[in-house]
């Protein structure tokens, strides 16, 4: 894995970015809502940051931001796994198990490449002869390379086929800290690996990129109904490991976004370790979410429970609305604009698929 992740495009989704229609709004749905702020949030501050002055306090501010807000693909493969190693340890069916992954992800990964393929070309960010190029159809496919952002719905896909193997550690209940020290060592194996003799030439649009949120998901998933209570202990270290986390990791971050040159292990090292502490913490919050305001909780929980067509539609969305343009003058019109478009880019898909939700029309573009 000697690849390192485009510096300014999104990491973006995230079950990834999933859709449910549950009886009632969990804590689950409230992180995915959460995420998926996250998502729209750093993808309006690449696009503010392609319009600032490069060298400003509002282009190294964003850029700041940009990078804090590089999380979103580890936190959803985290709660893919998660969700789906408690499914699985209720019940195992290889049959239903691989068919619903084929029509909830396989159907939706195909579908909007193709959709995204049209639509860059119908745009003119690329030329009409890229449709005939064998090697960009490759790309477009085996690397989730049709978008910017539908790498995560094709490492989705690898999750879903690792994670059955992984139910016998399922099965153990491991335990939580252990997962977190024990993914970290898997993920570095796994680098060394690709870089000695796999040399994938995308390796973060591949599952072995995101050995750590899968060996964690697998443990908090497994352990889900304690995992208030480890997280109520134990927050008082690993909030400050966090933030000593994100203090190494913001410095390099900056630096490779910038074009200097970083040691590759040592940045993704940091990023690894510091999107997997996210992660917690973000389901921690979640949790916490369920005893604040009921009009937060239900507000971020419902915006979770169209996470998918938020993330799938909204890029579209914000290169419309960067077409349209910025005003001139002050930064504080750069970053109002930015938080507007944001906000469209956020709102339009949440109220189409919330109208979409359980029709024919929202299964066949969603695949639920």
């Amino acid at each position: 894995m000697t690849a390192l992740p485009p510096p300014l495009s999104s990491s973006p989704p995230a079950s990834g970015p999933a859709v449910r229609t549950p009886a009632r709004l969990t804590p689950i749905d409230t992180f995915r809502g959460l995420t998926i702020l996250e998502v729209v949030a750093h993808h309006a501050s690449g696009m503010a940051l392609r319009q600032a002055e490069a060298g400003s306090t509002t282009y190294e501010l964003l850029l700041i931001l940009n990078r804090t807000l590089h999380f979103a693909v580890p936190a959803f493969v985290f709660l893919s796994a998660v969700v789906l190693t408690r499914s699985l340890l209720k019940r195992f069916d290889p049959g239903r198990y691989f068919w619903r992954r084929l029509t909830r992800g396989a159907w939706p990964y195909l579908l909007w490449s193709a959709l995204y393929i049209g639509w860059y070309v119908w745009t003119g960010q690329r030329t009409p002869d890229t449709l005939t190029d064998p090697a960009r159809w490759r790309d477009w496919l085996l690397y989730g390379k049709a978008s910017f952002h539908l790498y995560f719905l094709l490492v989705a896909l690898e999750v879903y086929v690792v994670l059955p193997f992984l139910l016998p550690l399922a099965r153990r209940k491991p335990s939580i800290t252990a997962a977190l020290l024990i993914g970290l060592a898997v993920q570095l194996g796994l680098y060394l690996l690709n870089r000695e003799v796999l040399r994938l030439p995308f390796p973060a649009s591949t599952v072995l990129w995101y050995a750590l949120p899968i060996v964690l998901g697998v443990a908090v998933g497994s352990r889900l109904e304690e995992f208030q209570a480890w997280w109520r202990k134990r927050r008082l270290l690993l909030l400050p490991l966090l933030v000593a986390a994100y203090a190494l990791y913001l410095p390099v971050a900056l630096a490779y976004a910038g074009g200097t040159p970083v040691t590759p292990v040592v940045y993704s090292g940091l990023s690894w370790t510091y999107t997997a502490l996210v992660a917690l913490t973000l389901l921690g919050l979640a949790y916490r979410l369920e005893r604040g305001p009921d009009w937060l909780r239900r507000g971020v929980a419902t915006i979770g429970t169209v996470s998918l067509q938020i993330y799938l539609i909204h890029p579209a969305v914000l290169q419309l609305l960067e077409r349209r343009g910025f005003p001139d003058g002050r930064p504080i019109g750069l970053l109002l604009t930015t938080a507007l478009y944001a906000l469209i880019a956020l709102a339009l898909p949440a109220l189409l698929g919330r109208l979409l939700l359980g029709t024919k029309v929202g299964t066949f573009l969603f695949g639920r």
